[in-house]
């Protein structure tokens, strides 16, 4: 399963350049449809997508419900990026994201992360590892491994994401 380990979270150096120009305003949970939308758009290396109409009502209730949440690049009055995944105890579970512009979805990871940890999330699950995710840190960790981190993270008083 892919995991991204908050304490060893890594930003690569030419995002870190890229990020001192604050070229996005970045926004949390105000605008879940737009950044839903631009997930299941259709990209070069992708003619479909799993994000249908049932998945997307579906991750509609839990962001009303307040446990599905949204990270958002804006340029302007224009959505350029975005991530959203789900909150459950001190996890979260990143689902799907999209860029319009360069560094657009990596900036919003790297103001996830520091949401999560500044909230006290214990766990942030990728699902799986792509090459762009392991220049952020991200492993793969065995299903034993896994379970115990997620059995951690399900433990005690949940973190509260914070709409804000």
């Amino acid at each position: 399963r892919g995991i991204i380990p908050l304490d060893r979270f890594h930003v690569p150096r030419s995002l870190e350049k890229a990020m001192r120009r604050e070229p996005f305003r970045i926004a949390f949970d105000t605008d879940f449809e737009a950044v839903i939308e631009g997930c299941a758009e259709e990209r070069e290396n992708r003619q479909s997508t799993w994000i249908n109409g049932p998945i997307r009502e579906a991750y509609g209730e839990l962001f009303r419900l307040g446990h599905c949440h949204t990270v958002e690049a804006w340029h302007g009055e224009r959505l350029v990026g975005g991530l959203y995944g789900v909150s459950l105890g001190r996890a979260f579970f990143g689902e799907s994201m999209f860029s319009r512009e360069r560094d657009a979805s990596k900036i919003c990871l790297v103001r996830l992360v520091e949401r999560l940890k500044a909230r006290g999330f214990v766990l942030l699950d990728t699902q799986f590892t792509t090459s762009h995710l392991k220049r952020f840190g991200a492993v793969d960790v065995p299903r034993d491994r896994y379970q115990k981190l997620l059995q951690r993270a399900l433990e005690g008083d949940p973190a509260v994401f914070s709409r804000d």
